[in-house]
């Protein structure tokens, strides 16, 4: 699907993950609206065909005047899910059972925040005038290797995106009546804002459990693959593991 003259919409979108792919669609001719709050825009650089909008996915208001903006001048047609946290907690660890409302916060941003602008944004690109074989658009979700190889401290975080997981087919197959692809991108360990954070005797830990190419990932080959999916129209209801053949140890 060409991307050229229309809108795209991205998640978590100013930084990491979001931004790479945020640059490489505006560079294949979208014009891209980069959703994200307010502290991590005001760091992020202008980057030419990218508007920043300030917002919480967690917020359906928020989503509603996102999607808005994106289609009233042209026609939405790529959507990348990239907004998400991670934190770490076990069931039970030395401070007591996990905090309820942590692992409630944890659903909300990554599983209900990533359904609520599927939904809205396909109820937009479903409204759009149908390109080859009736193709209107491209939805892709972020999942993780935690989805499938979750560790000590993951519950939270694996069970999000397994559930991102579970969602990946029955969107494709609810939306492809109105010409919608749906996928999703498991990544492995990846150069991101909450890896750089990190000391280098860690990262390089991190980096010898991949099998190869034994190094984190960059955030460019998430974007290559993101535009990827979206150039390839027969690629559908498919979650995509980016992770070098890792397969995560219990910690």
């Amino acid at each position: 699907m060409n991307l050229f003259e229309c809108a795209a919409i991205v998640t978590g979108g100013a930084s990491g993950l979001g931004a790479a792919s945020a640059k490489a669609l505006a560079a294949a001719g979208a014009t891209v609206f980069a959703f994200d709050l307010a502290s991590a825009i005001e760091a992020a650089p202008a980057v030419a065909g990218v508007v920043y909008v300030e917002g919480d996915v967690t917020r359906a208001d928020d989503v509603a005047r996102l999607v808005g903006l994106a289609s009233a001048e042209q026609p939405l047609r790529a959507v990348v899910n990239c907004a998400g946290i991670g934190p770490s907690m076990r069931i039970l660890g030395k401070k007591g059972a996990h905090d309820l409302d942590l692992y409630n916060r944890v659903i909300q941003v990554n599983l209900i925040g990533s359904f609520t602008v599927l939904t809205l944004a396909a109820e937009a690109i479903a409204q759009t005038l149908p390109l080859e074989e009736g193709q209107r658009g491209v939805i892709i979700n972020t999942a993780s290797v935690a989805a499938f190889d979750g560790q000590i401290g993951q519950a939270a975080y694996s069970s999000s995106k397994a559930a991102i997981v579970g969602l990946t087919l029955p969107a494709a197959r609810d939306l492809a009546q109105h010409g919608i692809r749906v996928n999703t991108i498991a990544p492995g360990v990846m150069e991101t804002p909450m890896i750089a954070t990190v000391s280098e005797e860690f990262r390089t830990a991190l980096s010898a459990g991949v099998p190869f190419p034994q190094r984190l990932g960059r955030p460019s080959e998430f974007a290559g693959l993101v535009l990827s999916i979206i150039d390839n129209d027969y690629l559908n209801g498919e979650t995509i593991r980016l992770d070098g053949a890792l397969r995560m140890a219990p910690r």
